[in-house]
């Protein structure tokens, strides 16, 4: 299982911030490096594609992507392009995570209708279809749908790497993101769900993947979660400086299991509406380790660590120490 970070574009990322996780996350081993997109909110938030662009340049190894560039302010044409352009660049290394869109307050504030649940299923698979279209077909491609339109599009220069960059589709839902994962996807991503439940929603992305004439191993199974390793109560408070600074400032001078308490009733009403659990990973390395090969016997082929502070780079060392060298590969 590999083990890569991805961090909150819009939480205060600045440049000097970004180019010092790069070159950690190279440096200390880990296999990727993923940024979410967002709008600035109430702190810096560096532009998606721009800083993708600095990684395709500035490392050799690692891959990297979006964790997930929505299509209700990406236009998918114009993302298509660009995707393959730094897939070039990076020499095949980029992963492309797409996403319908969903936080109501940035669309309202810079301009972008994202529309009921409805209209932004329909959105995503119609930007899906231009997507993949645009990079996996030579010819010009005509596509006319409601919110998207093609007339002899052709993509040049084509993507060096066949078919394009791979295409990561992220969310937990069943009745609409499996199958669409089944159709579209390289790589599936699911968010802060249990071993167990992890593993009975691959199963069921096994089914949709025989319906569309695809194999289990042509989709890749990662996930996305909060880790919290320390070796004693003040290195996990270490850890979670972050979440202590964001959400409970109050429980400061409290044991560290009443902020996962807190984290928990605060977390937990959000993901349940989105069919996740709050389900962090918390304890000694050891601990850490072991909770994290669980997920690799359910089959979760890379780990995604949420790695909410961007200036903890001294946390990117110890984890690399702690669990990057014991996990099941």
């Amino acid at each position: 299982m590999q083990l890569s970070i991805t961090v909150e574009g819009q939480e205060g990322l600045t440049w000097p911030r970004w180019k010092r996780l790069a070159a950690e996350v190279e440096r200390l081993g880990y296999a990727g490096l993923f940024r979410s997109d967002h709008f600035p909110g109430n702190r810096s938030a560096l532009e998606l594609v721009v800083s993708l662009a600095y990684l395709a340049d500035s490392t050799e190894r690692i891959h990297f992507g979006s964790l997930v560039a929505p299509v209700s302010f990406r236009d998918p044409a114009m993302l298509a392009r660009q995707a393959a352009a730094l897939d070039d660049l990076s020499g095949g290394r980029l992963v492309l995570g797409l996403g319908a869109g969903w936080e109501a307050h940035e669309h309202q504030v810079w301009g972008y209708q994202l529309g009921d649940a409805a209209t932004r299923s329909a959105r995503f698979e119609e930007g899906l279809e231009v997507i993949t279209r645009l990079l996996r077909n030579d010819e010009p491609v005509t596509y006319e749908g409601e919110y998207f339109q093609l007339r002899e599009a052709r993509l040049l220069p084509r993507p060096q790497r066949p078919d394009g960059p791979s295409i990561l589709i992220g969310g937990n839902g069943r009745r609409r993101t499996l199958p669409l994962a089944a159709r579209y996807a390289d790589v599936w991503n699911v968010f802060h769900l249990t071993p167990g439940a992890f593993q009975s929603r691959s199963e069921e992305l096994d089914e949709f993947l025989q319906q569309e004439g695809r194999r289990p191993e042509d989709v890749k199974r990662t996930i996305m979660l909060m880790v919290f390793c320390g070796q004693d109560e003040a290195e996990l408070k270490r850890r979670a400086a972050y979440a202590y600074r964001m959400w409970a400032p109050e429980l400061s001078d409290q044991p560290f299991p009443r902020l996962i308490e807190a984290l928990g009733s605060i977390f937990s009403p959000l993901l349940f509406n989105v069919g996740a659990t709050f389900c962090p990973v918390v304890g000694s390395p050891e601990r850490v380790v072991e909770q994290l090969n669980v997920y690799a016997e359910a089959g979760v082929e890379e780990m995604i660590i949420q790695w909410w502070d961007v200036e903890d780079v001294e946390g990117l060392e110890a984890y690399s120490e702690q669990i990057l060298p014991h996990l099941v590969l």
